[in-house]
């Protein structure tokens, strides 16, 4: 058990937790890396011995490892030179050094949701790392910490180990009413409860973890602004996986116990699935040589602004999946010999408009990003928020669109048992036939597909989490407002309108003239 008392728990130091970690080259070390880590990790009321094991749980695990695979069959996607180590390294723990590595970076994300169907929990990770590399710059110029060097020696490390860095940034919350210092209960909002000569303690949780069980490292960070009385609440802190006091608590997805069934077709997509967790903090212990931020509350703000002109830039991701969908919709429609019908066509043109539009924004965003004064690059916060906002809708008309092509079938079919079964099985064999080109094997896993991503466990992936992951729609929409320069736009309206009296007069010169 990783959980102990605070009278035994010791104080490892960030040498000390490093020595659990060996370099990472492969998919197969990356899964094997996360084998043996004796975490405390509950689903469905079960304490699970082994995670990397589980039928619920590999699927996300699979998931992450393309990322790795993705690096060694397209480096020039999926890896980047680094300044920082002084080498190629998987771009997701890259720190963008130009406005193409941003570009580059969406589009190895939307790779990534083509190969796997689902969320494939790198990005928030990788949008972690690439804030931190300007926000404790921006500290320490301000206070004299020395957090900057401290991240640039952690980050090293990690690229070349090539290993996972998850985001804890939600927390519970608890009372929206009140602040962090306010709640009933001060755990709701992750805290430091004491301070030792070798680090400090946190306790709380994290919500809606992306991967968190599938990560090495965990850092953890404010989830908004904070004031002075929140001091203790302005923490950001790297937390190796294995650490004493952390426990993990699966969250459930739509059908995920379909997971534990014989057979691979019901599944929809049986390989790959997402991952959140709710991890609990219980008095962890951070080494100060991992400590990011202590007290220095008024960064917070801009921490998870600049956060977000990352993250919601990095929702191009649900486009790969959008691929996805639209290439099962139109799969569907030709096997229902449905293909050159025009309202079909519309539907189609349709899908890929709003998919497209998606992408366009956010990659718009990465390639109008500017540089911040650590030598980091971030995306543009207007057209970023624009991408997640847009997110926020288009993939449930996607899915509307996609179900309206897949007909009522993909909600009434029977279940692999039922095929395979030696009375019934050949009567469905032929009553549920498209085109007799097509086996109604095939037509039956395409509509397992869709209804698995629009309805099924990764739905997670491409709707629930394209609303409220990153923020919820009112949050970019505060994001536009903060960051749209209202009076500029005004005064261009003015020129025209003519009524600044300098251009008009300017004007009334041009006309004499």
């Amino acid at each position: 058990m990783n959980d102990m008392s605070q009278g035994q728990r010791q104080e490892l130091t960030a040498e000390q937790q490093w020595e659990q970690f060996t370099a990472l080259k492969t998919a197969d070390d990356y899964i094997d890396s996360l084998r043996g880590r004796n975490l405390d990790v509950y689903l469905l009321g079960e304490r699970i011995e082994e995670p990397v094991d589980h039928p619920i749980v590999r699927p996300s695990i699979n998931a992450m490892a393309e990322s790795y695979i993705l690096a060694d069959e397209d480096p020039d996607l999926a890896t980047a030179w680094s300044s920082i180590s002084e080498q190629q390294i998987n771009r997701f723990l890259h720190v963008p050094e130009s406005a193409e590595d941003l570009v580059q970076k969406n589009k190895m994300q939307r790779r990534m949701g083509q190969l796997t169907g689902t969320c494939f929990q790198r990005c928030a990770g990788l949008d972690t790392l690439s804030v931190l590399f300007s926000i404790t710059y921006d500290i320490d110029k301000k206070h004299g910490t020395p957090y900057h060097q401290r991240y640039v020696n952690f980050l090293k490390k990690a690229q070349t180990n090539n290993l996972i860095v998850g985001a804890g940034m939600t927390d519970p919350k608890g009372d929206r009413s009140k602040r962090p210092s306010d709640q009933a209960d001060p755990d709701l909002f992750m805290h430091v409860t004491r301070r030792t000569e070798a680090g400090l303690y946190v306790k709380g949780a994290k919500a809606h973890m992306t991967g968190g069980l599938n990560s090495h490292w965990i850092c953890v960070m404010p989830t908004m602004n904070m004031l002075e009385g929140d001091k203790d609440y302005a923490v950001i802190g790297m937390i190796p996986a294995t650490a004493a006091g952390l426990t993990y608590v699966y969250g459930r997805q739509s059908c995920d116990t379909r997971a534990l069934e014989t057979g691979d077709i019901d599944k929809g997509n049986a390989k790959y699935g997402g991952q959140e967790t709710l991890v609990i903090f219980d008095d962890v212990f951070i080494p100060w040589e991992h400590v990011l931020m202590d007290g220095e509350y008024e960064f917070a703000q801009e921490l998870v602004s600049r956060f977000t002109a990352y993250h919601r830039a990095s929702y191009v991701c649900k486009t790969g999946l959008g691929d996805v969908m639209i290439g099962a919709a139109s799969s569907v429609a030709e096997m229902n010999g449905a293909e050159t019908a025009s309202h079909v066509r519309d539907k189609l043109v349709e899908m890929t408009h709003l998919n497209e539009t998606i992408y366009s924004s956010g990659i718009a965003s990465s390639y109008e990003a500017t540089q911040h004064e650590s030598g980091a690059f971030i995306n543009d916060p207007i057209l970023a928020n624009i991408c997640k906002h847009n997110v926020t809708r288009f993939p449930y008309e996607i899915s509307r669109l996609a179900q309206d092509l897949a007909g009522g079938l993909m909600v009434t079919l029977p279940s692999q048992a039922d095929f395979e079964h030696e009375t019934i099985g050949p009567q469905l064999d032929k009553y549920l036939q498209g085109k007799t080109s097509v086996t109604t094997e095939d037509r039956t896993r395409m509509l397992r597909l869709i209804e698995n991503m629009t309805l099924g466990r990764n739905a997670v992936g491409y709707l629930t989490e394209s609303m409220h992951g990153a923020g919820s729609p009112q949050a970019q929409r505060i994001q536009v407002l903060r960051e749209t320069d209202f009076g500029k736009k005004q005064s261009l309206a003015r020129r025209l309108a003519g009524i600044l009296a300098a251009d008009r007069g300017r004007h009334s010169q041009e006309a004499v003239s």
